[in-house]
């Protein structure tokens, strides 16, 4: 058997070995071997160094999250939910992984990122989040139904957690499928996105709409050819983060389109304005001549009516450029950006800045839809359509915006509904402390009292504070026979003693708004 210092010295020289297939960058596998190598090196040492060292973190991709930010998430959610709600949809919920068969095939040309997760040789995850609910509504022989979906999912790709893309993420979707005339629900899911935007209050914003269809006879007018039409539409989707001249040159150059086409293009997708664009381009000597087009202008056109009367066109934009770059939209697109006027922040730079906008500097999409009414029939054994419509919120960089606001302001985020904090003057009251805390939570007041026997009076104020609790009844020999609780508002310190029959009616009164 090998003498100690045999050992170290293979320690060393495992160690190094290790190191070296580091930097050079050698597979998991190999490098894992070798480190296994290294760990039995070291227990057959024994001692300190036999055990393993390792640092506690997360998982690559993953994050934790205290209780405020916590708490910052939850508003959101219920702000969504609400609105969700409110537009009367039901909630479904669909597995965190599909069939491989499910998945592949329904993305795109250029797609940056691999959109599947493998869990199991013929099982991957679901994203975009269409295609469960058009594979749900395929299977369940569904036709009609307006649904919610808030659920967390799961990608391969190595994101960048600086700008709020993680391997495990929640995806917040709403989405009406079914056969309705047209534009209404289109324009209830541009309602939606204003709605919940304005009560997030993250900043002004703007929601661009455009149509596949006037995209597509964009295309055909310009002389982009038929084969050539995913391509170049997902190099026009770039547009939001590259200038017209890169865009130029990946169309021509990489591409292979001609300069006179790509011109033509530059033409249309530096345009916006709402109604009276798609009127203007309804006149178009070149965009009249495509059949697809007319149709999507006519649409376009019908969408803003129903938006005026939402009174929403404030925030919404037609723009040329738009070009959401999933091959399943079948007609009107749409995202929504945040912009402010100024200089962009650091950190909204890291959430994914994009090009000056004519309102202001864009700092990031944090919605998108469209109309996809050809995905349910893909997965119909007798290719039956559903029409939909959907929006998806961006909801992890909601809650990065959300959560950056809350550290630059100064207001305390509460992380407890705590509304009152049971509480003595003097010791041996821990029963009568436990006795009011019961009846209180019987009664649905959502109650707290310290751990100890004997706490200190100012301690129990001093929590309140801390945590933002807005009462504290207290108990004190004397309110016990006159049978009364001294209720004390904590913010302004003034107390009143309230019989204990109306305490409940008047914690609830007192904490109505919280």
């Amino acid at each position: 058997m090998a003498d100690k210092a045999q050992i170290q010295e293979a320690i060393k020289t495992q160690g190094e070995v290790v190191r070296k297939l580091k930097a050079e960058k050698a597979s998991k596998e190999q490098i894992d071997e070798e480190v296994a190598k290294l760990l039995e090196l070291k227990v057959q040492l024994g001692g300190d160094e036999g055990r393993h060292q390792f640092t506690l973190k997360t998982a690559k991709g993953t994050r934790d999250y205290n209780p405020k930010q916590m708490a910052i998430r939850e508003k959101v959610f219920n702000t969504i939910i609400s609105c969700f709600k409110r537009h009367g949809a039901e909630n479904i919920d669909t597995p965190v992984f599909e069939l491989k068969e499910t998945l592949t095939g329904k993305y795109g040309e250029d797609s940056k990122y691999d959109l599947t997760v493998s869990f199991k040789p013929t099982v991957l995850d679901p994203t975009p989040s269409q295609v469960p609910f058009a594979r749900y509504l395929a299977m369940n022989k569904v036709t009609n139904i307006k649904r919610y979906h808030i659920a967390k999912v799961y990608r391969r790709d190595n994101p960048a957690m600086t700008r709020g893309r993680y391997r495990e993420f929640y995806q917040c979707d709403f989405d009406i499928a079914g056969q309705y005339d047209p534009m209404i629900p289109d324009a209830e899911c541009l309602k939606i996105v204003h709605e919940i935007l304005s009560e997030l209050e993250l900043g002004d914003f703007r929601i661009k709409v455009n149509d596949r269809r006037i995209l597509d006879g964009m295309f055909a007018v310009c002389g982009v050819p038929d084969d050539k039409f995913r391509t170049i539409c997902s190099t026009v989707d770039k547009l939001d983060k590259m200038s017209w001249e890169d865009v130029r040159s990946e169309m021509v150059k990489e591409k292979g389109l001609s300069e006179e086409a790509a011109d033509q293009i530059g033409q249309y997708v530096s345009l916006q304005g709402g109604m009276d664009l798609a009127e203007r381009l309804l006149q178009d000597a070149k965009m009249s001549q495509s059949k697809q087009a007319c149709a999507g202008l006519t649409d376009m056109k019908q969408l803003f009516s129903y938006l005026q009367l939402f009174q929403v066109t404030d925030k919404v934009v037609f723009d040329l450029s738009l070009a959401r770059g999933l091959d399943y939209y079948t007609g009107v697109i749409y995202e929504a950006i945040l912009t402010q006027t100024g200089p962009v922040p650091v950190a909204a730079a890291q959430n994914g800045a994009g090009e000056k906008a004519e309102e202001g500097v864009s700092v990031g999409s944090v919605a998108g839809g469209g109309r996809y009414d050809g995905l349910v029939g893909m997965f119909d054994p007798k290719g039956r359509k559903v029409p939909c419509v959907g929006v998806s919120i961006g909801i992890e960089r909601v809650f990065s915006i959300m959560e950056q606001k809350a550290e630059a302001s100064a207001e305390k985020v509460r992380t407890t509904e705590t509304q009152v904090m049971v509480a003595s003057a003097q010791k041996n009251l821990l029963e009568e402390r436990l006795r009011l805390t019961a009846e209180l939570w019987n009664a649905g007041i959502k109650a707290e009292v310290m751990y100890k026997k004997n706490p200190k009076l100012l301690s129990q104020l001093q929590h309140c504070e801390d945590s933002g609790i807005p009462l504290v009844a207290i108990l004190g020999e004397q309110e016990l026979k006159d049978g009364v609780v001294k209720l004390r508002t904590v913010h302004s310190r003034e107390e009143i003693d309230v019989s204990r029959a109306k305490l409940v009616e008047e914690i609830k009164r007192r904490t109505s708004d919280v």
